[in-house]
């Protein structure tokens, strides 16, 4: 039974959809069969997948609104081992259309259900807010990656997104759990990226930090306009490698 693993920050621009880009084709790379779910309006992982948004008959925005299954609007083999379900920016409005909806915070949850058991890991990337899209995902899931951007901001709304997962866990999803945190955009060079992870590693002692950090890298922040992982884009760059150490450890926790 594949595990869910869902990328979640309130925060924009800390590295959740290069997380869940990249991270999905190092499992995928691994040998790994992943499915990744794309629930953000901004669709920038189905794009940063190498898929045109604008040649999409049907997305993830159909699912949620129950006019499609989910085996309808996966894309099969985006690349060896992974597979896709796409977003483009129609998903902005199903977060009116879904108020009033009976068991809305579970749609998703429904709908993976009836696959997780072809994957080995499913990955979702979340939009920066803690909407109805993110509770949905939080709800399908059984665990959370939270990516933090080694920067002067980076405890900024931490404790509202803990509050929230806490709520989450307590009322929708007792089963959920804190996958762990990474480290993104960590530059060796200043010191703010060490001070950034010594106060985050202290505020979140309870709770497990990956190993792998990821570094800020030119080749990285490229290869999505090129549609491209980056263990395809540049095999052998530092951000390849570390996104294959993450891999590497969250395969480890499953055992």
């Amino acid at each position: 039974m594949g595990r869910v693993i869902s990328i979640v920050n309130q925060k924009g621009g800390v590295g959740k959809t290069t997380t869940t880009i990249n991270l999905s084709a190092a499992l995928a790379e691994a040998g790994k069969k992943v499915l990744t779910i794309d629930i953000d309006p901004q669709g920038n992982t189905t794009r940063g997948l190498g898929i045109n948004k604008e040649t999409l008959e049907t997305t993830v925005y159909e699912m949620l609104l129950k006019e499609k299954k989910i085996e309808e609007i996966i894309l099969k083999d985006v690349f060896e081992n992974l597979d896709l379900v796409p977003s483009d920016v129609d998903l902005a409005g199903a977060e009116v259309e879904l108020i009033g909806v009976k068991e809305s915070n579970y749609i998703l949850n429904y709908e993976v259900n009836k696959i997780k058991h072809r994957y080995d890991f499913i990955i979702i990337d979340c939009p920066p807010s803690l909407s109805i899209l993110t509770v949905n995902a939080l709800c399908a899931s059984d665990s959370i990656l939270v990516p933090i951007q080694c920067e002067y901001f980076a405890l900024e709304g931490l404790s509202q997104l803990m509050y929230t997962i806490n709520l989450v866990q307590k009322r929708l999803n007792p089963n959920l759990e804190i996958e762990g945190v990474v480290f993104t955009m960590y530059d060796a060079r200043t010191n703010l990226s060490l001070q950034v992870v010594e106060e985050v590693k202290h505020e979140l002692r309870h709770t497990n930090i990956y190993k792998t950090i990821i570094p800020r890298n030119v080749r990285l922040a490229e290869s999505p306009s090129f549609g491209l992982p980056i263990t395809m884009y540049d095999p052998n760059s530092k951000g390849a490698v570390s996104y294959r150490q993450l891999a590497e450890e969250v395969i480890e926790r499953e055992a």
